[in-house]
């Protein structure tokens, strides 16, 4: 009979020498500190978090945010709210210290951001801070300096109403978690995304955030989102974006305000779905889906809507104590939460939304086309293998029979020769092969052809760039535009010449030759999106990212009418390819229906 192991045992105590083994004790307070500070502290976004929540909670009208090295180095949040009386100062540095709560029913019924009493003790235990306050009823205010939550200098201090917290050298007591920090710009990306969400939740306070003392964005704190929303997006996305109307349910405790984009400002992922209930920023899946729900069948695939969704409803039925960020929530009725959401947004766009009109060219009606036929010929015709058919028309060769021969060749992974029938709906081409009917998707199978092309050009260093007649400025998103100029090098690579602007600005002075006339801002846009989806890891996978966005954007799209000379010179590109079956997102480039597929169907 095997004895039973003791819970230590589980630990490893079963195979641990005894004299290695190590007694079970309190830990020190600094230590507790340093760990419970982890929970709360994750990165300097964290403590700007922290701090500007505790300037609204206080009453300011004016927050002034300023970063350095990303807030690695330096923080200063300053605010005019009503400041900590000098007898209360040193408590507030006390861990689970709260003005907001006073018992546990209190938690039912939370209508501040902070209510746990630990921001201020978790900061201070990581960092080397120095806090000044002054309350509004007292006629000098309280300065602290802290060093690894020890409080060194405690004295009188003259200064405004309000409180100024400054953070130093975050994590230096903690060089392993320090190191674990990402590159400088992407913590200030971090910065900007929270602090720019707090200007569109409260649109009556005038946010000022700057990198080393130069503002990069300023809300103007007049009560109307839409301005916040152009300081933050700019003035294209700002004037077309729809107020949300109400669902007309007066008996649901749910309110829904806010705005969205119309359906053709639409984008690559969801991070531009902005949600907040009862004034706090939220990340929630099924809300986020009862917004793109809403807009069924009115985006395209693979394309999200852009919107800031603010829901009100009574405190003690949304539960915020659920995570040490506070940014996950538990509603009492999810259902019912999602419901008014999708509501709202959908009754929304069917009043307000503009109505999209419809095209027509020379080759027939279809959906808004990118550029002419004759740029489209041009892109197609610089896809051949051979300097003779990249000055042909869609890439013909001068000798009759060489089409004969390439027609019985096999591409790399057994593409059979087909034979161009015609075109399906304006997406997808029809052709013939030696085992059956091939549905090629336009799209994907230009996307494929020219993402290899693009690279290939890449690894010899010869990208063909297209100069623009005028150089173009683009006001993007504070994030969007860090992004693209921390990726600078990339673009450079692939065919774009970008530089910064001023604030959030950047000119385009040329594109990659293969985009054509596709507008430059709505590929950039693109590009920014994916960059800011995940961080990957090689410079390799994010010049693969960069490229499968330019491609997206500059390939044929469904709707779009092409002309049979367009069609055979898609195919024979694709059969050209390494990878033809697939688009370079992953989406299959075709469907094969065999001969004896259809004999079985027909009966034969």
């Amino acid at each position: 009979m095997v004895a039973p192991r003791s819970f230590a045992g589980v630990a490893g105590c079963d195979t641990m020498r005894a004299e290695d083994s190590m007694p079970i004790r309190l830990l020190s307070q600094e230590v507790a500190s340093q760990i419970a500070a982890g929970e709360v502290v994750e990165r300097p976004a964290s403590v700007v978090k922290e701090a500007v929540e505790n300037s609204i909670d206080a009453g300011a009208h004016d927050i002034r945010v300023d970063i350095r090295a990303g807030g690695k180095e330096y923080i200063s949040v300053i605010d005019d709210g009503c400041g900590i009386p000098a007898l209360e100062v040193e408590v507030a540095f006390q861990r689970h210290s709260t003005s907001k709560l006073s018992s546990a029913e209190d938690l039912d019924h939370i209508t501040t951001l902070g209510f746990r009493g630990e921001a201020l003790a978790s900061i201070a235990a990581v960092s080397r801070m120095t806090f000044v306050t002054r309350s509004v009823v007292e006629p000098a205010g309280t300065l602290l300096r802290i060093e690894s939550g020890d409080i060194v200098v405690h004295e009188e201090s003259g200064r405004p109403a309000g409180t100024a917290l400054t953070v130093e050298d975050l994590f230096f007591n903690l060089p392993a978690r320090r190191k674990f920090l990402l590159s400088d710009r992407t913590e200030q990306r971090h910065v900007d995304a929270w602090l720019t969400r707090y200007a569109m939740a409260y649109p009556e306070l005038r946010f000022t955030l700057s990198h080393s003392n130069n503002v990069v964005f300023q809300s103007p704190g007049n009560g109307r989102l839409r301005d916040v929303l152009i300081a933050v997006y700019g003035l294209e996305i700002g004037a077309a974006a729809l107020e949300i109307l109400s669902s007309g349910q007066p008996e649901s405790p749910i309110g829904v305000s806010g705005l969205i984009g119309p359906p053709s400002l639409n984008r690559a992922n969801r991070s531009y779905i902005t949600l907040f209930v009862n004034g706090r920023w939220i990340q929630d899946t099924r809300l986020t889906y009862s917004v793109i729900q809403a807009y069924h069948t009115l985006l395209p695939t693979g394309r999200y809507p852009l919107g800031v969704v603010m829901v009100t409803l009574p405190p003690d039925q949304v539960d915020v104590n659920v995570h040490p960020a506070k940014s996950e929530v538990r509603f009492a009725d999810t259902d019912a939460a999602f419901r008014a959401v999708q509501r709202s947004v959908r009754q929304t766009l069917i009043e307000q939304a503009p109505v999209p009109t419809a095209n027509y060219s020379a080759t027939g009606w279809g959906h808004e086309v990118s550029g002419s036929f004759a740029d489209r010929h041009e892109r197609f015709a610089g896809l051949g293998s051979g300097t003779d058919e990249r000055q042909l028309p869609f890439g013909q060769s001068t000798d009759p029979g060489i089409e004969s021969v390439h027609s019985l060749m096999l591409s790399r992974d057994g593409l059979p020769p087909l034979r161009v029938l015609g075109q399906l709906k304006l997406t997808y081409v029809v052709a013939e092969g030696p085992e059956g009917m091939y549905l090629i998707d336009q799209h994907a199978a230009h996307e494929r052809v020219l993402f290899e092309h693009l690279l290939s050009d890449r690894n010899r260093a010869s990208v063909a760039s297209q100069s623009l007649l005028e150089p173009e400025m683009i006001d993007l998103a504070p994030d969007s535009a860090d992004v693209l100029l921390e990726h600078i090098d990339i673009l450079g690579e692939l065919g774009f010449q970008v530089e910064p602007f001023g604030g959030t600005a950047l000119l385009v002075r040329a594109v990659p030759a293969v985009v054509g006339n596709v507008d430059a801002s709505s590929i950039l846009e693109d590009v920014a999106a994916a960059l800011l989806s995940g961080d990957a890891p090689l410079a390799k996978n994010l010049e693969e990212l960069v490229a499968r966005e330019v491609c997206k954007a500059a390939s044929v799209k469904a709707g779009q009418v092409m002309a049979r000379e367009e069609m055979e010179q898609l195919v024979r590109s694709l059969e050209r390819t390494a990878s033809p079956r697939t688009c370079p997102h992953g989406r299959p480039t075709m469907i094969h229906i065999s001969v004896s597929q259809l004999a079985r169907d027909f009966g034969r």
